[in-house]
């Protein structure tokens, strides 16, 4: 009976022993698999999102000691903005970045950051994001929906593309421009006198190539990376909106990272936003001259006229969202344009 139970104890020694020796051979050193998590975009592969968004997947896999690894999904591989923010709720995927306004479905106050002209520059627009009181009390909002903003990566002001000239909004009257879908983007163009189309990032370039529109507004990086330019080559630096892209994390992911785990992710989403704002803030002008070397004509208007077309904005937003919450976001950001002057 001794001699069976020894064999025994040796024969279960002797597997543990084949196990560990398999699992260091194919490079298995810890017993704990490794957990994916799906990060989603719609920028192109060589953007400069897709960048952030990598340097945030290497940043939560050193930081968490290799327990999460983050699989990035560019392109709209996975799905429009919508679709993205969507999944995020549901927990169909763990993270995305998108326009700040693109969240408005789900946190209505948003769109007050889609306001035009509200900084006029990057220095400004960092310290709003960071500092405003008015910014934090509604991003705090976001965990009773189903996600939470870890940090803001930068995407930059919105400009045009289009077939033809745009000096002032006379220019626009008539003219079929493509944007996403939001309120305060639709009233702003509206308001420069373009006739607004919504449909996806991926659409674009072939509808403004066909005809269907005859161009569309966003960050220097998009529309370099999306090669819109080639299509729409008067590319008009109105910088209407400033637009910054959020990072956010689905609820139930966050609810199931462990106190170290969700500090070591909020740490690697702060150092991927420092890169992203640092990248586009230094890509802009050397990306307008590569596409000024491919045929685009770059201008760079005066942005009184379309700050005087886009006034009823103000009056339209009060009225929908109130008086108390737009004057609010605007003391703010008039409180960074006073700290930080643009010279």
């Amino acid at each position: 009976m001794k001699r069976k139970s020894l064999f025994v104890r040796m024969l279960f020694f002797t597997v543990v022993v084949f196990v560990l020796g398999v699992c260091n051979i194919f490079g298995v050193s810890n017993v704990e698999a490794q957990i994916v998590l799906k990060f989603s975009h719609t920028d192109q592969q060589q953007g400069a999102r897709q960048g952030a968004a990598e340097v945030f997947a290497k940043k939560v896999e050193q930081y968490t000691n290799g327990r999460y690894k983050v699989q990035v999904y560019c392109c709209s591989q996975l799905g429009n903005d919508p679709k993205n923010i969507e999944q995020l709720v549901l927990g169909g995927i763990d993270f995305t970045v998108s326009s700040t306004g693109s969240y408005a479905p789900h946190l209505a106050g948003l769109n007050l950051t889609m306001l035009p002209f509200i900084v006029d520059s990057y220095e400004q627009g960092w310290k709003l994001y960071d500092e405003s009181k008015w910014l934090k009390t509604e991003f705090d909002k976001a965990p009773q929906k189903g996600f939470r903003f870890l940090s803001t990566f930068e995407a930059g002001f919105r400009c045009m593309t289009t077939k033809d000239p745009l000096r002032t909004p006379d220019d626009a009257k008539g003219k079929k421009l493509r944007t996403f879908p939001n309120e305060m983007m639709r009233w702003t163009l509206d308001a420069i006198g373009f006739s607004v189309q919504i449909m996806p990032l991926p659409e674009v370039y072939m509808a403004i190539q066909q005809g269907a529109v005859s161009g569309q507004e966003n960050p220097i990086d998009t529309i370099y990376s999306n090669k819109f330019y080639e299509v729409a080559p008067y590319v008009t630096l109105t910088k209407h909106v400033y637009s910054p892209i959020p990072l956010a994390i689905s609820e139930k992911t966050w609810q199931k990272l462990s106190p170290a785990d969700r500090e070591a992710v909020t740490k690697a989403a702060k150092e991927a936003a420092d890169w992203s704002r640092k990248t586009i803030q230094a890509n802009d002008d050397n990306q307008l001259k590569e596409m000024t070397s491919k045929g685009a004509k770059v201008s760079n208007p005066s942005a009184d006229p379309f700050r005087k077309a886009v006034q009823p904005v103000y009056g339209q937003a009060r009225d929908k969202y109130g008086a108390a919450d737009v004057d609010a976001f605007l003391a703010d950001a008039a409180a960074v344009r006073k700290a930080l002057p643009v010279k």
